[in-house]
């Protein structure tokens, strides 16, 4: 009686270990492109062991170890072919080898041998993209009607696309400003965020899931340029304030053109008046002591100099 008795606990913990982990399901996560492998949980297989892996719902068998016939199998032609060339057994083990996961390989997996059941909630994640970081376009269509406030600050936009169960953020250095969360395949995602023109901060756009992150940095002074309707109006102020400076030079050259002259002129000299006066000529009176004079000599004449008076 007592051996009966024994022999039926013996039983019972068999079946218990069995059916132990059968509700309990073991999430695993893995990049687009990575191996990933299921450990069955058993160190070594038993000589009479049958090991079955299961996918989905329905259960498609997909790998067989049985070491009683000696055989063992994959089975990567079922449900389209979707696992062609990607499933392993290890054969110490039993575990379930997934090389170069796609993201169609996300799903439930099941475990039976002998004495163990398991299952495996797998997702596989697709690459993340690099977010954009965009001028909000709106905001020059807008710009005339809107308070000068506003129109000293910079929308933008930071999108992905094509993503699932992710989460988009927006970071001013290492402090988190917003972020938006989704949990369906497929779907394109977007988050503003207003800065001001002259702002020196760092700030950056963050794209994660379970296993990677892609972050995009802001760059002010390239995607915060004034709108083009304010950028002409800059210019034709500028333009403006160029030709003033031109005209007001120009002016002051003429002035000092026109005052060096003048001072030339003040300082020209009218030609000197000469008045000329006939010379007069009278004679000598001669000595009464007389004296020889050839006949081929003429009486010497005195000349009388007059003062020369110059007039201007």
């Amino acid at each position: 009686m007592l051996h009966v008795v024994i022999l039926f606990c013996w039983c019972l913990c068999k079946l218990a270990d069995v059916f132990a982990d059968t509700d309990a399901v073991e999430s695993v996560s893995v990049l687009e492109g990575d191996s990933v492998t299921l450990d069955s949980g058993v160190t070594e297989i038993m000589d009479d062991d049958l090991i079955l892996w299961r996918f989905g719902y329905n259960k498609t068998l997909i790998a067989e170890i049985n070491v009683v016939a000696n055989s063992m199998a994959v089975y990567d032609d079922v449900l389209d072919e979707r696992f062609r060339d990607r499933l392993k057994v290890d054969h110490q083990t039993g575990s379930l080898i997934i090389t170069n996961t796609r993201t169609e390989h996300t799903g439930l997996y099941q475990l039976q041998t002998n004495t163990v059941r398991k299952r495996f909630s797998l997702t596989v994640y697709a690459r993340l993209p690099v977010p954009v970081i965009s001028r909000d376009s709106s905001q020059c269509s807008s710009s005339s009607s809107s308070s000068s406030s506003s129109q000293q600050n910079c929308s933008l936009v930071c999108s992905v696309v094509n993503v699932g169960h992710v989460t988009l953020s927006w970071y001013k250095g290492n402090s988190l400003l917003s972020s938006i969360s989704v949990s369906d395949l497929s779907i394109s995602l977007s988050l503003p965020l207003e800065v001001e023109y002259q702002d020196k901060n760092t700030y950056s756009c963050v794209l994660n899931n379970h296993t990677s992150n892609q972050t995009t940095y802001l760059d002010i002074t390239q995607l915060c340029q004034p709108c083009s309707g304010s950028l002409s109006l800059i210019v034709l102020i500028s333009v403006a304030a160029v030709a003033g400076s031109l005209l007001i030079v120009v002016a002051f050259v003429m002035f000092l053109t026109c005052w060096k002259c003048r001072k030339t002129d003040q300082k020209v000299q009218t030609p000197e008046e000469i008045i000329y006066i006939e010379p007069t000529f009278k004679n000598r009176k001669v000595h009464k002591t007389v004296r020889y004079i050839p006949k081929d000599v003429k009486e010497e004449a005195e000349v009388e100099y007059a003062l020369i008076t110059m007039r201007r």
